[in-house]
């Protein structure tokens, strides 16, 4: 999942990113580069902790949904990708039956953007079910 940050910086200062779709996340960095490696970091160990904790994962808005905010003003906008299925949960084997021409289908959509088949099963699984609560 893509979740989108917004940068920002005050004179003297490191730049901050709040993370709008994770209220309470926030994270810096001294370059930008940094602070969206940094926000990456803290994205992941903020739903790692939901997850735990077993709250729903927010899904991501589109930048344009927070764009009109005042607190954001002035804001670089950028985004972080966030692999749920990477995270630290301990995995469970199981056997799930599916057409041969979808397994097909998931494996060419995985390899190519560098997954796999259980990675990406897991992650689409976690978004359908966000998006449904």
């Amino acid at each position: 999942m893509k979740y989108p940050i917004v940068i920002h910086k005050d004179t003297n200062s490191d730049y901050g990113v709040t993370i709008p779709d994770l209220p309470g996340c926030f994270s810096a960095g001294s370059t930008i580069e940094e602070a969206i490696n940094m926000a990456q970091e803290a994205a992941e160990c903020h739903i790692e902790g939901m997850l735990i904790d077993s709250e729903p994962i927010p899904t991501p808005s589109e930048i344009e949904v927070h764009m009109d905010n005042s607190d954001f003003k002035d804001g670089i906008w950028a985004l972080v990708q966030v692999d749920i299925s990477k995270l630290s949960l301990k995995s469970k084997r199981i056997n799930i039956t599916m057409p041969e021409r979808l397994i097909r289908t998931v494996d060419q959509y995985a390899k190519k953007y560098g997954s796999t088949r259980s990675g990406l099963l897991s992650q689409a699984v976690t978004e359908y079910m966000a998006s449904h609560q």
